[in-house]
């Protein structure tokens, strides 16, 4: 997790530098949501505002945001659109985004917001599969599976697989938008509603619940039952060595979840 540095106390090379490519900066707004950024605000300028997120250049991380901005071109107008990008303005890393006014949704049970949500779905998953040195899901899920297991992973579907509700946007008019493309990958259509359910679980749906709203997505009805509880499993795995490692509320929660999950697969096999 990267501490967000305030617009005023970055350094003055990087700020002059992005002031080279917007103009004037008349204001300048750090944004608290978010982990993987040491720079994250909204910038007022002559042309309107600008969303700005950045790393340092010798952060580990900084391979995560050169995906981001690989795969931005082919995930419009899904995404914000990104206008320009600095790799190395003072030793950061610096991508500007179009900036969407938009707030995130709500995903507790009942939520008006879980029908875009689910359109966000669908919207990617009808995307094609762009020809990118894309993460496969067979091989980041592969610490947790055996080979046979890995490969119904396998499939030609772009995937976000981050469903935190802090990288969706519902605009004013009610339109979905995705955010944070750290980890474009390849793989089966399925596993994306599979994310989102366990985020959903995590917000208080039961299992049965979330599986029923995800059920309304294009790619869940290609998912084999015994392909779900492969996932579910590895769900666990994975979820309880990252809660366990770092064992932040909401990590334990998502571990939680994957279990939660895991017992409604075994419960319906």
């Amino acid at each position: 997790m990267q501490e967000r540095i305030e617009w005023g106390s970055l350094p003055a090379g990087l700020r002059n530098a992005i002031g080279a490519q917007v103009g004037q900066i008349m204001a300048a707004r750090t944004l608290s949501q978010g982990m993987n950024s040491a720079l994250a605000a909204v910038l007022d300028t002559p042309g309107g505002q600008v969303f700005v997120k950045g790393i340092r250049t010798d952060h580990a991380g900084v391979v995560a945001q050169q995906r981001e901005a690989a795969i931005n071109p082919h995930v419009q107008p899904l995404a914000p659109a990104l206008l320009w990008r600095l790799d190395d303005a003072d030793g950061w890393d610096v991508l500007a985004f179009e900036y969407i006014a938009g707030r995130h949704p709500d995903y507790a049970p009942g939520s008006p917001d879980l029908p875009a949500v689910l359109i966000a779905v669908d919207t990617l998953s009808s995307l094609p599969v762009p020809d990118l040195p894309l993460k496969d899901a067979r091989k980041r899920w592969r610490g947790y599976l055996d080979d046979a297991e890995a490969e119904l992973l396998g499939g030609e579907t772009l995937l976000h697989t981050d469903y935190n509700p802090d990288n969706i946007l519902i605009t004013p008019a009610g339109t979905p938008r995705m955010i944070d493309w750290a980890w474009p990958t390849r793989g089966a259509a399925w596993i994306d509603p599979c994310c989102l359910a366990l985020r959903l679980i995590a917000a208080g749906h039961t299992a049965a619940q979330a599986e029923q709203l995800v059920s309304r997505t294009r790619a869940w009805a290609s998912a084999p039952r015994t392909a779900l509880g492969v996932f579910a499993r590895a769900n666990v795995d994975m979820w309880t060595d990252i809660a366990t490692s770092d064992p932040q509320p909401w990590k334990q929660r998502m571990a939680d979840a994957a279990r939660q999950w895991a017992d409604g697969q075994l419960a319906s096999v």
